[in-house]
């Protein structure tokens, strides 16, 4: 009995001692669930590390998280941190280097804020309102915090590592926001205070634009940006900044104005360089040829650079002899490089006045020797109006046929119902007027004047027979001959008062009468029933005849005589005017 409970007693112990073993072992154990402990290498096997953290067992972690690692080579002996996540059933530890590198990247962030610290990332693509950045964990960059202004190419941005400032992070969340805009400000506000201290107004400094617009130039000096309005870029005429300038480039400029108060500072470009307009009468004298390229064209004129800041003027008028000059992109180009004269400059205003006409040959200048007056030409009708047809002689030189002018007998109500535009017709030349390039043409002047052939032929006294042309309320018109009317006048119808002779004759009739004045000056034959009427055909050009012999006999037939004719009249005037 004693030895059974001896026997009991000792088995109890021996049990007590395994268990109190095995339990003293595993308390031991230097390695817990949770922690982030040392790893040394001591092997490897394919893509995996075998990995020995002081546990009764190795185990094993796959090469693909060590991809945050820089330059691992698995060297054995090499130690590195990593994480606990469980044991395994099978024995030994789950173990990850990404877990280890994310719990220290935590405690880093945490302190980082902690301390307003900064820490390194990587932009690795685009997200929804920003860019995913790796800084040990994913973070979100916004885009206002990417940049002090917005930046046009993102995509630029990715596979670029910076600085950041922690804003604000949720570890539960996972969730960390960042901002490089943050440590930029900073640095700019550090400049800026320098920049207050040695910026004068005259200093010529170098700055980068950061922005373009209509207006002007926005360029960061350093710490502070400065406007260079478009009037101050260049002495000359600028369309837009951006045909001179690009965002990001670095030029030169001269700070004209500097507003401590309120941190504003213009700038200018053209101040760098004397301004040219004050030298420009040297360089440029009046009626001297130049050169100078065609750099804007409008409706009125071309505007030409003569050099960098000068522009001048050409306007339409004075592009080409021609009255009718074409629109000026008709006959220049921009780039187009002129042979051109200087006609006016006035530097106050800054303009010049240019011409290009005043090169060539002004075709009036020889127009009288080449078309003396009386000459016959040829041209084509250009143009038909109310008043006459426009005929082109040679270029910039056009001839006018009055409508006066197109017939000596045909009544022309307008120049389309006998001539029609392109077609060729030759003129007369009448009239030259050099000084207001006016070329007068006549059609009719190309035949005999009839009315002259006309005084010759029907004198007064003259018996007439003609067919009736018109009736109207004044008179009766009679056709003489082709192109020859006379008018019979109502008062010389009948002895007895007419109030018209409408109903009394009709067109086509053929009537009798006598001439009793006859005028080609003023083209009119008038006409006579009455006195036929009451003197008989014989008595009223016997009439006639003597009146017109009396009339002659009386005028001066000798030089002498119209002297003497003449100082008689100037006697009888002088009387007149004593009295």
């Amino acid at each position: 009995m004693t030895e059974e409970l001896n026997q009991t007693t000792q088995d109890n112990d021996e049990e007590m001692s395994f268990a109190e073993l095995f339990e003293m072992e595993e308390n031991n154990t230097v390695v817990n669930v949770g922690d982030v402990t040392i790893g040394t290498i001591i092997g490897t096997v394919d893509d995996y590390v075998l990995v020995d953290v002081g546990d009764k067992a190795e185990s094993y972690i796959a090469k693909s998280e060590f991809q945050l690692d820089d330059d691992i080579q698995f060297n054995v002996g090499d130690t590195f941190e990593v994480f606990v996540e469980r044991r395994k059933d099978e024995g030994g530890l789950l173990l990850s280097r990404e877990k280890a590198i994310a719990i220290k990247v935590w405690e880093d962030i945490a302190k980082i804020q902690e301390e307003d610290g900064t820490i390194e990332g990587k932009v690795e693509n685009r997200v929804k309102g920003g860019m995913s950045v790796n800084i040990g964990v994913p973070a979100f960059l916004p885009y206002s915090q990417i940049d002090l202004r917005p930046v046009k190419d993102l995509d630029a941005l990715i596979g670029e590592s910076f600085d950041f400032k922690i804003l604000k992070f949720n570890r539960k969340r996972n969730n960390v926001v960042i901002s490089r805009r943050a440590i930029l400000e900073e640095a700019r506000s550090k400049l800026r205070e320098k920049m207050r201290s040695v910026l004068e107004e005259g200093q010529i400094i170098k700055g980068a634009i950061t922005n373009i617009t209509d207006y002007g130039l926005f360029i960061d000096m350093g710490g502070m940006d400065g406007l260079c309005h478009i009037t101050d870029l260049s002495w000359g005429r600028v369309s837009h900044p951006a045909k001179l300038y690009k965002v990001g480039q670095e030029l030169e400029v001269k700070v004209l104005k500097y507003d401590k108060d309120h941190d504003r500072v213009s700038l200018g470009v053209k101040q760098l360089k004397a301004d040219p307009w004050a030298t420009v009468a040297e360089r440029f004298p009046i009626s001297e040829k130049t050169v100078g390229k065609v750099v804007s064209i409008t409706d009125y004129g071309v505007f030409v650079e003569l050099e960098e800041g000068v522009e001048g003027l050409i306007h339409v008028s004075e592009m080409t002899w021609s009255k009718k000059p074409r629109h000026p992109s008709k006959m220049v180009a921009v780039g187009d490089e002129l042979e051109i004269m200087v006609l006016n400059i006035e530097p106050e205003t800054k303009r010049i006045s240019l011409g290009m006409k005043q090169l060539l040959p002004n075709p009036w200048d020889l127009v009288t020797d080449n078309y003396p007056v009386g000459s016959v030409i040829e041209g084509k009708v250009k143009n038909i109006t109310d008043f006459g047809i426009f005929i082109g002689i040679e270029e910039g030189i056009d001839g006018l046929i009055h409508v006066s002018d197109l017939s000596w007998t045909e009544r022309i109500k307008h120049p389309s119902e006998k001539y029609s535009k392109g077609e060729t017709i030759q003129a007369v030349v009448l009239k030259i007027d050099k000084e207001h390039e006016r070329f007068s043409l006549g059609i009719k002047q190309l035949e005999p004047d009839p009315w002259q052939a006309a005084y010759n032929n029907f004198p007064s006294g003259t018996i007439i027979e003609g067919k009736i042309t018109n009736v109207t309320d004044f008179g009766v018109f009679v056709q003489l001959e082709e192109g020859i009317e006379g008018l019979v006048h109502v008062s010389e119808i009948s002895k007895d008062k007419v109030k018209t002779p409408v109903g009394m004759y009709e067109v086509g009739d053929t009537l009798k009468a006598i001439v009793i004045n006859v005028s080609a000056k003023d083209r009119k034959i008038g006409l006579s029933i009455k006195t036929l009427e009451e003197d008989g055909e014989e008595g009223a050009a016997e009439n006639y005849a003597k009146k017109k012999e009396e009339a002659e006999a009386a005028a001066p037939s000798t030089f002498g005589d119209l002297l003497k004719a003449a100082a008689a009249d100037d006697n009888a005037e002088e009387s007149s005017e004593e009295k």
